[in-house]
């Protein structure tokens, strides 16, 4: 057997091919060294490799942060040059261990890959910043709570006699309010006291159906987040100190409305069965003949639906777009004006919002475009079409002029925004304008502005008579530089008190509305001089 072996030995020393030997040999080499550089950590990496051919090769010291996290440092054994006689570290180890590492960190890199894609998506969607953390109430809170409704209301209407001076606020912009002491007062007492009851009572669509696109959407997305609040909304009508009536005017006008009919009255009638219903039902309604309940409608007939109703027309707050102080329904002082708001992505609502460019930027004085409806728009058209190049007045936005600038591009590019009324005296192009960082110029005789029991608008917005369109354009250029700039961002500011955010910030549209509600009711309460 031992004589045997070295014939064995030369029979295969002349069958083997070194040639494809050596080629693969190289091979594993090179393999060796483009796996080493993929999976040593920058530090772990040496600053050099020893060539094929002896030479050195200085490699980077430097990898991101992310990357150096995604690699993991394995056991490593001495693998020998082919034409030099230096011994070189590479990482092999055991097979296994090497694929388990390189699979982990190919799953970890599809992780943060996935997880990027997501945060970035977020950050995308105007996500509302989370909730305060829940602090424990104070003895104050405490025995609020505990006070029946008309008296914590009493206590609240005390408090608004004596108001300590808010010298500054960083939530809260002085220039746009009326009193800006007086509203954070009052707002705080919203938050400590205020609780809602919500009539379950009512069919599908015409209730609890909030209407969320279009012009009219501000009624449904006050009824979505009012019906979603958990701080403001009690199960317990004992302990309410406001009661809402959740129909809205656009789904009722959808329902039951006969086209071309011109007929509103069985919309009212409809109304008034509801109003009887409840009041039957429940003895909230009789206890104050409707004083302490409130609607919420934006369609332009809001106003009407109450006509069939005397206590729902005189004694209920309502929150109306159609805010018109001549036909006797809208009382100032008592009832609200709600912000008209054209949302065209219920998912997106602030898709719209923000992006307005300097004053410098701005090259346009005025713009408007609009269907011609109501007696205002076509006296604007009839003094400004295509009268002058610094006054943008159309009607329709003809096509020459849309392919070469949009509609949002004029109100970006437009120093003032023009919104005239329509068929009524309010008009979605008012909060457009503030969305776009654009003066609004509003055009409307005997309109409640939106808010105006605690905005003051003369801090950013013009109001101009119908009967001086004629001198439109010596209005606007009669305003000096300096003042506009600061009416400009005052815009700006504002921007947050009129947005409907998915999940309601401290400030936004949602809790303006509310407050102007509570305070509607706060000044019904009588406190005697005593």
């Amino acid at each position: 057997m031992k004589k045997q072996l070295p014939l064995v030995a030369v029979v295969l020393m002349k069958k083997i091919n070194w040639k494809k030997l050596f080629f693969l040999l190289a091979i594993m080499t090179v393999a060796g060294l483009v796996l080493q550089t993929y999976t040593l950590p920058p530090k772990t990496m040496a600053s050099f490799y020893t060539s094929l051919n002896g030479s050195t090769i200085h490699l980077s010291e430097t990898l991101s942060l992310e990357r150096s996290e995604q690699f993991h440092l394995v056991p490593t054994a001495p693998v020998v040059s082919l034409n030099s006689s230096s011994v070189q570290s590479v990482p092999v180890g055991e097979g296994r261990a090497r694929v388990s590492a390189l699979l982990r960190s190919s799953s970890s890199r599809r992780r943060r890959r996935r997880e990027s894609k997501i945060d970035r998506s977020n950050e995308q969607k105007a996500v509302s910043p989370p909730p305060p953390p829940r602090t424990l109430p104070t003895r104050l809170q405490r025995y609020i709570w505990s006070l029946p409704p008309d008296e914590a209301l009493l206590y609240a209407k005390r408090e608004m006699q004596n108001v300590s001076t808010v010298t500054e606020d960083p939530e809260l912009y002085a220039p746009l309010f009326r009193n800006v002491s007086v509203f954070k007062r009052s707002y705080e007492l919203m938050e400590t006291i205020l609780k809602v009851y919500i009539y379950p009572d009512g069919g599908r669509p015409i209730f609890h159906v909030p209407h969320l696109r279009g012009i009219y959407a501000s009624e449904g997305w006050f009824m979505k987040l009012m019906e979603e609040n958990r701080q403001f909304v009690s199960k317990d009508p004992k302990k309410a100190h406001l009661f809402y009536l959740p129909y809205s005017a656009r789904q009722l006008e959808m329902a039951l409305y006969v086209p071309n009919s011109h007929n509103m009255r069985p919309l009212s009638i409809f109304l008034r069965d509801y109003v009887n219903k409840i009041a039957a039902k429940y003895p909230f309604w009789n206890r104050t003949h409707g004083s302490d309940h409130f609607l919420v409608a934006c369609h332009d007939w809001g106003p009407y639906t109450v006509n069939e109703h005397q206590e729902l027309n005189r004694n209920t707050i309502k929150a109306l777009c159609n805010a018109d102080l001549s036909e006797g329904i809208f009382v100032a002082g008592k009832d609200v004006s709600l912000p008209e708001t054209a949302i065209k992505n219920p998912r997106r609502p602030l898709r719209n919002v923000g992006g307005g460019r300097r004053v410098s930027q701005r090259p346009i004085l005025s713009f408007f475009a609009g269907n011609m409806h109501g007696r205002v728009r076509p006296t604007l058209l009839k003094y400004w079409y295509d009268k002058d190049e610094d006054m943008r007045i159309y009607g329709p936005l003809p096509g020459r002029v849309s392919r070469k600038m949009t509609y949002i591009e004029h109100m970006k590019s437009s120093r003032f925004c023009i919104c005239p009324m329509g068929y009524e005296v309010n008009s979605p192009r008012i909060v457009e304008a503030i969305y776009y960082e654009c003066v609004p110029v509003i055009i409307a005789d005997n309109f409640a502005l939106p808010l105006n029991d605690v905005l003051d608008w003369t801090a950013f917005s013009v109001v101009v008579a119908e009967k001086d369109i004629p001198k439109l354009k010596e209005i606007l250029l009669a305003i000096p530089l300096r003042r506009y700039l600061v009416m400009q961002t005052n815009v700006k500011m504002v921007q947050k008190h009129f947005l409907w955010n998915p999940k309601p910030i401290k400030y936004d549209l949602f809790h303006m509305v509310l407050h102007s509600i509570w305070s509607s009711r706060l000044n019904q309460i009588q406190v005697s001089v005593s």
